[in-house]
């Protein structure tokens, strides 16, 4: 729902107000040029972009044998932070297994990044050996990787935590979602300073420490990642509000949030590129359904939104998409939005409630006890809104999924479903065909789902 900021009362749980601090001071990393030896760089190294530091950067073959090398060193065993920094000027995800001593270790994507002159840092966490390593990444599709310019090699720190396998969905789209990557990085104790940051001009990456109250409304500004420090840092009684911004390029990690009463705790509304990953979500179950809002909701052609890695539990209106009937002449043609890997647990509505929004991506996520009377539902596609319904596990739900029959005073939707698993649960009501998904993706087994969402899902899991 759309609604303006009222700022009032703001404190911060059992503790006084501080004042925001920098970033923890750390020992500086090594940094490792590709362009050096002993890296290795499997095609060109390269000038011609500008923003590269040292020399120049590699250019890998375009092909899987496209891989670029370092070779470090670790004054003793233990977790390494590594630093990678790439461009990636396409609109498509480039992915790569990292190999650390010949072992493949994790699967990171290298989102576009907009532009080939705009670098980006990803952080990762791998363990090592005493001595001499060799870190490798090899691609994985014929395109190659992206352009590197260097590795930033510690042992020990504190990583920024990345999820399992990177961004994935529609927030990779038009141009990816990269938050406040390449901006500076702050810590904020306090929730004014949480909103004085997250309003601030500029890319920044706002890291949250510890749980912070405050009435009213943070108004997110463009180019910001919000995340949590650990797994008990968050928010609660606030509306985090991305607003009218293409592209707003914000990314919400690894926050435990509250839901607020009478608002959204989410609210993105004529905004787009987000991604909403590894957060815990939870409210309380009120005897009111309308005594909270949504947890996340996405109006107002909201577009290219990735929902990924949450735990969504005792909640009504958990995700709304389109906020009304009558607004298909705004909202037709975008609300494209991918939810993938979540773990829903007693939301008995909305999760998500669809409007004319195509193609939206539902899959591989948990729905549990969703089944609090005989209305509880878990997805429904309404208004001529396209979804793809795949590889989800549904147990003890009243109505996986509706669709032919609308729901309440909507009209029908479109719905496909496929591969879905259905215990004690209700159908998943399938209507017409839905647009094809433009983006590269691998839905899990079904039979794999409950315990890679219920072991891998919000804050801390990183």
């Amino acid at each position: 729902m759309r609604v303006r900021p009222m700022i009032a009362c703001i404190g911060l749980l059992a503790g006084a107000l501080v004042a925001v601090a920098s970033s923890t001071a750390q020992a500086a990393p090594t940094r490792y040029e590709v362009e050096n030896s002993p890296a290795v760089c499997s095609g060109t190294i390269d000038s011609n972009w500008s923003g590269y530091s040292g020399s120049g950067f590699c250019n890998g073959t375009n092909a899987t044998s496209g891989y670029v090398q370092f070779t470090v060193n670790a004054s003793a065993s233990g977790t390494a932070t590594l630093g990678v920094r790439f461009a990636n000027g396409t609109t498509t995800a480039r992915p790569a297994n990292l190999v650390v001593n010949g072992s493949t270790v994790q699967a990171p994507s290298f989102e576009g990044t907009g532009a080939w002159s705009t670098w980006v840092t990803k952080t990762l966490s791998v363990s090592v050996n005493a001595g001499s390593n060799t870190i490798r990444l090899n691609p994985t599709t014929a395109g190659g990787l992206a352009n590197i310019d260097y590795l930033d090699f510690e042992v020990g720190g504190t990583p920024q935590p990345q999820p399992p396998g990177g961004i994935v969905g529609w927030a990779t789209q038009a141009g990816g979602t990269t938050g406040g990557a390449g901006g500076s990085t702050v810590t904020v104790s306090s929730w004014a300073d949480l909103r004085t940051q997250a309003q601030a001009s500029g890319a920044r990456t706002i890291l949250v420490n510890g749980m912070l109250s405050g009435s009213g409304t943070i108004e997110v500004s463009a180019n910001k990642t919000i995340r949590g420090v650990g797994a008990n840092s968050g928010i609660s009684g606030t509306t985090l509000n991305i607003e009218d911004m293409t592209p707003a390029n914000v990314i919400i990690q690894n926050m435990n949030i509250r839901g607020v009463p009478g608002n959204d705790a989410i609210q993105v509304e004529s905004a787009t590129h987000v991604w909403i990953d590894h957060n815990t979500l939870s409210s309380t179950i009120e005897n009111d359904p309308d005594f909270y809002d949504g947890m996340m909701d996405f109006t107002h052609a909201a577009d290219y939104i990735t929902v990924s890695w949450n735990v969504v539990r005792n909640h009504w209106k958990t995700s709304l998409v389109g906020h009304s009937d009558g607004n298909a002449g705004e909202d037709r043609g975008h609300l494209r939005i991918t939810y993938h890997h979540n773990w829903f647990d007693r939301t008995f509505e909305r999760s998500p409630r669809v409007r004319f929004g195509e193609t939206v991506h539902v899959f591989n996520n948990y729905y549990s006890n969703v089944n609090n009377n005989s209305d509880s539902y878990a997805i429904a596609s309404l208004m001529d809104a396209g979804l793809l319904v795949e590889g989800n596990v549904f147990e003890n739900v009243q109505q996986a999924c509706w669709s032919a029959s609308g729901y309440a005073d909507s009209d029908p939707g479109r719905l496909v479903a496929r591969n879905n698993s259905l215990t004690n649960s209700g159908p998943c009501e399938i209507n017409g065909t839905v647009a094809a998904i433009p983006y590269g993706y691998t839905a899990d087994g079904v039979g794999t789902v409950k315990s890679s969402v219920t072991a891998g899902a919000g804050a801390g899991k990183l």
